[in-house]
């Protein structure tokens, strides 16, 4: 896309931590950008930020995807101010930390909510205008945890295996589209994820995270060279690779233990 005519991203969960991070990244790049989230006061500031920095647009879009009717309520908004999304960032999402059984149920039906099915309906609607102009991409953020089964946060897990292997199956649909399609596949990295995920409780051990801000700048380029699915970090590239030869009975036992450690 010129200068005169930038390309237009929205960007999901953008007030805080690798949706932060990929905003940055995406506006030094000369994009107007489109930010949701939750926390209006965060995106507001965020935008006048990334306006005086980088001398682009920035639109801020409120949202709460935990409630079913905001992704249609995000594309009608764009649609009535004719703005066409040229890249979709699936970025919001949120985990729970504690056995299946003793987490509320509904709490967790609304991370399926915002982690997939949010996340899926926001490229069902921005998707065919991108193959009709036979540009654009979408970004998702999954999670190396899309690779495993994960006991006391079982439901997180699962949602970014979802993601996983959708963004994968598209990877194929979308050949000869001119429409591009990318996994990102974090490790532990460092933002308030495990605040949300555990509450009040903290993990003692001094787990090695990933700044946010390096594991998005790896996204992003691996997302500009059209890779299929990115896993920023060699420890977390090895950790994969082990995955796949190990049993998946000594891959749950694995978890299990680091997972119910405070």
């Amino acid at each position: 896309m010129s200068a005169a005519n930038p390309e237009t991203v929205l960007i999901t969960g953008a007030s805080s931590g690798i949706g932060l991070e990929l905003a940055k990244l995406f506006a030094a790049d000369g994009s107007r950008l489109i930010l949701s989230a939750r926390n209006t006061e965060a995106l507001e500031k965020l935008a006048r930020e990334l306006r005086s920095e980088h001398k682009i647009e920035a639109i801020v879009l409120p949202a709460d995807l935990s409630l079913p009717e905001s992704p249609k309520r995000i594309f009608q908004e764009l649609s009535g101010q004719k703005i066409s999304v040229d890249v979709l960032v699936n970025n919001a999402g949120f985990g729970l930390h504690d056995e299946f059984v003793q987490l509320p149920l509904a709490r967790q039906l609304e991370i399926i909510q915002v982690n997939v099915m949010a996340l899926t309906e926001l490229t069902g609607l921005f998707l065919p205008g991108m193959i009709a102009r036979k540009r654009g991409g979408i970004l998702n953020v999954a999670s190396v945890a899309g690779f495993l089964p994960g006991p006391s946060m079982a439901v997180y897990y699962a949602s970014k295996a979802f993601v996983l292997s959708f963004t994968e199956a598209l990877v194929e649909e979308l050949t000869g589209t001119g429409v591009i399609i990318s996994a990102f596949c974090p490790g532990a990295t460092e933002t308030n994820f495990s605040q949300v995920a555990r509450g009040q409780k903290s993990r003692a051990s001094k787990s090695v995270k990933m700044p946010a801000d390096v594991a998005s700048r790896y996204g992003y380029q691996a997302f500009r060279k059209k890779q299929a699915v990115a896993i920023p970090g060699f420890i977390n590239r090895c950790l994969v690779f082990l995955i796949r030869i190990l049993p998946r009975w000594s891959v749950r036992k694995a978890v299990n233990s680091y997972n119910k450690r405070d």
